[in-house]
This record gives C-alpha cells, sequence and structure tokens, in this order.
C-alpha cells in the first residue's frame, strides 16, 4: 500500500478508505482539544491523533482509530518509532460517509473483543456521541447525548 493509504485489517480482512471530509475533521479536532486539555491538567495518558497504527494483535487486526488514548499505566504499548503494539484503554472513532457499519459493528465487535475500556462514536452529522464502556467483557451503552460525551473511564463530561 501507498504511504498515507487509510487501511485497516480487522479478522484479517483489508479495508480501504478515503480520507475524511471537512466536517470530519472538525468534530475530530474539538474532540481531541478537549482529550488534550484534560489529559495534560491531569498527565493520566497520552493521546495520539489518527491516522496511526494500532496492531491490537500480530496475525491479523489492525485498526487506524481517529483518537487513541492510552492511560498512563500501559504506555508500554507505545513505540516511539513506531506505532502501537497492544490494546489502547480508549478509542475514537468520528463517523464518515460509507463506512459507518464498519465503526458502529465492526470495529465495535473488534475493540470488545480486544478488550478496549471505553470506545467513542460520533457523528459529525448529528453530533450525536454515543459512549461504551466495557463491563465484564461486553460493551454497555455508557451515554449518548447530542453534542456531549460523558466518559466513564476519565470521570469527565463535555460539551462539543
Amino acid at each position: 500500500m501507498p504511504i498515507g493509504t487509510l487501511a485497516e485489517v480487522v479478522d484479517g480482512i483489508l479495508y480501504v478508505w478515503p480520507t475524511p471530509a471537512l466536517k470530519h475533521q472538525k468534530i475530530l479536532q474539538q474532540v481531541a482539544i478537549f482529550l488534550t486539555n484534560s489529559l495534560e491538567s491531569t498527565g493520566t495518558a497520552e493521546l495520539i491523533i489518527g491516522p496511526f497504527d494500532v496492531y491490537l494483535d500480530e496475525i491479523g487486526n489492525s485498526v487506524q482509530p481517529d483518537i487513541v488514548v492510552v492511560l498512563k499505566e500501559n504506555l508500554v504499548i507505545l513505540n516511539e518509532e513506531g506505532h502501537i503494539h497492544g490494546v489502547p484503554d480508549l478509542l475514537v472513532e468520528v463517523l464518515s460517509p460509507g463506512n459507518t457499519d464498519h465503526d458502529r459493528v465492526r470495529k465495535k465487535n473488534l475493540y470488545e473483543k480486544f478488550g478496549v475500556k471505553e470506545y467513542w462514536i460520533v457523528d459529525p452529522d448529528t453530533k450525536t456521541a454515543s459512549v461504551f464502556s466495557l463491563q465484564n467483557k461486553v460493551y454497555h451503552l455508557h451515554s449518548e447525548g447530542v453534542g456531549s460525551i460523558q466518559s466513564e473511564l476519565l470521570k469527565q463530561s463535555f460539551q462539543f
């Protein structure tokens, strides 16, 4: 694949996507600014804005979430010279036309399977944010709101 290609491998199947639209990027920026300010003030985690490769395993599951958050106690999965090899604590996906089912179903199931503690899905058209928290190895809808996110993992909420 050419450098810069937005591609993911889920259960050994390759998915390739076009670059995101402006609406996607604006919502992504708002969420990233909140998280950056929040995490910098507390020093509890590292934030990475995608595209960035996250290898959930080494045999067929590599994703490029919009935002990756790794709590301080799990920073060992970060490789300053490369990518993430392991399971981040929080992943954020901003929906794009043409891949909503990929984020809402396929990736949600994948993140649940690998034990990502919290998963946010943000729809830039409706500004609806769904926050899923992992409880007993199963995602439960923790909160859903228009223009608001309530994180159980980070113990914070914000408006966008």
